[in-house]
């Protein structure tokens, strides 16, 4: 027994991924019948069925997932090969696939991207923009950006800053409304509302002292972009309650002025995270090394009290 076309793995992998036989033929640039006719050969060749077929979707047998894992991490490994044999005294070269939050992107992200790809010309960059919460495991991701606590025990994850939502508005918006000083108040503002993971976020939460009050806010929009929320609020819309990493740069301009300074919100750290079961590239290495430097740079820059995240944990 054994595999005799690498592109037969190709066609199990992206199977899995797309969850269609279409979905990996387009990827793989051949027919839906091509790419069953090499599912087939292989499953043939390992005398195992890899995936129960419906008319709507495929889905993997045990066996298949089996091999899955061995099958991604094995054609990661040969691309890793390609990639060196094709470098030049020892250059970063391939692919990095990056997925992160959209107002982080836009605001903070892109020029450290920028920063990191003129350092390493070799590099070619694949970014997935997006409120979406992507699965590393299963997406074509080689690093993700996420917000928040992880609990996933099948993920890495490199802290690279702390941070906390914080409540903001645009001075065109605090002349004609009274500025609150208690998150009650803000029940008789309009509150500007977005979608993270598919799940609006319209319960706004901040800690005083120990103790923490809970408020359900309502506006007269939401978006399923934090992006889009947070240039309503510079346009003097109303108030957003994001992470202060996405809103500094305005913070520090005057476009947006903090509000409930003696409340703090919700804790909102920012992790790289990628699969404990991966291999990393050299240049994923690197990557993750220049935004942890880059992200320790800003907390140094940022007012006091965010420090930087440090260490690796699993």
């Amino acid at each position: 027994m054994k595999i005799e076309n690498v592109e037969d793995i190709r066609v199990l992998v992206e199977t899995a991924r797309g969850g269609t036989l279409t979905a990996a033929s387009r990827v793989l640039g051949v027919t839906p019948a091509a790419a069953s006719a090499m599912l087939k050969r292989l499953e043939a060749q390992l005398g195992q069925r890899l995936f129960e077929r419906s008319t709507r979707a495929m889905r993997l047998t045990p066996q298949g997932q089996a091999l899955l894992d061995y099958a991604t991490r094995a054609l990661e490994l040969l691309e890793e090969g390609e990639s060196q044999l094709a470098s030049q005294g020892g250059a970063l070269v391939g692919t990095v696939r990056v997925a992160a939050p959209s107002d982080l992107t836009r605001c903070v992200l892109l020029p450290m991207l920028d920063a990191f790809l003129a350092a390493h010309p070799g590099v070619h960059l694949a970014l997935s923009v997006s409120d979406r919460v992507q699965d590393v495991m299963r997406d074509a991701v080689d690093v993700a950006l996420r917000y928040g606590e992880l609990a996933d025990s099948r993920l890495v994850s490199r802290p690279l800053i702390a941070s906390r939502r914080v409540l903001c508005a645009a001075p065109a918006y605090l002349k004609r409304n009274p500025a609150p000083t208690h998150p009650h108040d803000l029940a008789a503002h309009n509150c500007l509302t977005f979608e993270i993971g598919g799940r609006r976020l319209a319960t706004w939460r901040f800690e005083k002292e120990g103790e923490w009050t809970e408020v359900r806010v309502n506006g007269d929009r939401g978006a399923d972009d934090a992006a889009i929320a947070h240039q309503w609020a510079l346009a003097g819309v109303g108030l957003v309650c994001k992470s202060e990493l996405d809103v500094w740069h305005d913070l520090r301009a005057g476009r947006l002025v903090r509000l409930l300074p003696d409340w703090k919100g919700e804790h909102r750290p920012l992790s790289a995270v990628l699969p404990s079961n991966r291999f990393v590239p050299a240049r994923t290495r690197a990557l993750l090394d220049f935004l942890a430097a880059q992200f320790a740079a800003l907390a140094g820059a940022q007012e006091p009290g965010v420090p930087a995240a440090s260490g690796r944990k699993r």
